[in-house]
């Protein structure tokens, strides 16, 4: 099985994102995955004009010539689609939309009625693409994740492409920082791994695994209070430095 990654995260793999992706990653390839990742900010991608070339003038080729000329063939080939992104505003941060909505080509403009609603039918020569999604958050409910998975899914419904489901870690930055003064968490890191096996093997993945990963770390209270103390250090050391001229 072929998997292309888009990691839509500007930290790339230094990301809290990233944190989760890896060993989701290493649960797919040792289930026998090839899976190929991609940075959104390393890519050139223009935004879509609205234009209607590549369903009118030119069916299937978009009117711009940038990564996605490769980048698109390359998902032709693949047999699932893994979106990494951290959550930004409630939803996905906009570059990874500006690739999302750079997918029509791989639509066609005809339109027919599927499950009750008007949907655009993938073109001749495109094939259904799986989605995952895996994100993380700073916030500590889930219901945080729920515009931007409902956001995925209705993309993927609407794309004619089965969406497999989401790995979602909330308190992404808390967890790093707990991982960096020494705790362990190898129940969630284990999990996303199994979490990426299933994938692969199952074509599902479990609602005990997914729920191991997105486990609370602390208590909502005790998540305020060191967010807060953090980021109470990082200002005042900015602060400091900023009183001795070395900070403009």
């Amino acid at each position: 099985m072929k998997v292309t990654v888009i990691n839509g995260s500007p930290n790339m793999d230094k990301g809290n994102t990233a944190l989760i992706l890896t060993p989701f990653i290493e649960g797919m390839m040792e289930a026998g995955a090839e899976v190929e990742v991609f940075y959104i900010k390393k890519l050139k991608i223009k935004p879509c004009e609205g234009e209607f070339n590549c369903w009118i003038k030119n069916p299937g080729v978009c009117i711009h010539r940038d990564d996605m000329d490769w980048l698109l063939p390359k998902l032709g080939e693949s047999d699932l689609l893994v979106l990494a992104v951290p959550l930004f505003v409630d939803d996905m941060p906009g570059p990874v939309k500006t690739f999302i909505d750079r997918l029509i080509p791989r639509g066609d403009i005809r339109i027919e009625i599927k499950d009750g609603r008007c949907r655009h039918p993938i073109r001749e020569g495109f094939k259904p693409l799986p989605v995952a999604l895996v994100s993380n958050c700073g916030f500590w409910e889930m219901e945080n994740f729920d515009l931007l998975v409902q956001h995925i899914k209705g993309w993927a419904e609407h794309a004619n492409s089965p969406f497999l489901g989401a790995v979602l870690r909330p308190t992404g930055p808390i967890l790093r920082a707990l991982l960096d003064f020494g705790n362990n968490f190898d129940d969630i890191f284990q999990a996303v791994k199994e979490a990426g096996r299933q994938l692969i093997k199952q074509g599902k993945m479990s609602d005990k695994t997914l729920d191991t990963i997105s486990r609370p770390i602390m208590t909502k209270e005790e998540y305020v209070e060191s967010h807060n103390a953090i980021f109470n250090d990082v200002l005042e050391d900015l602060a400091e430095e900023q009183s001795k001229g070395n900070i403009g």
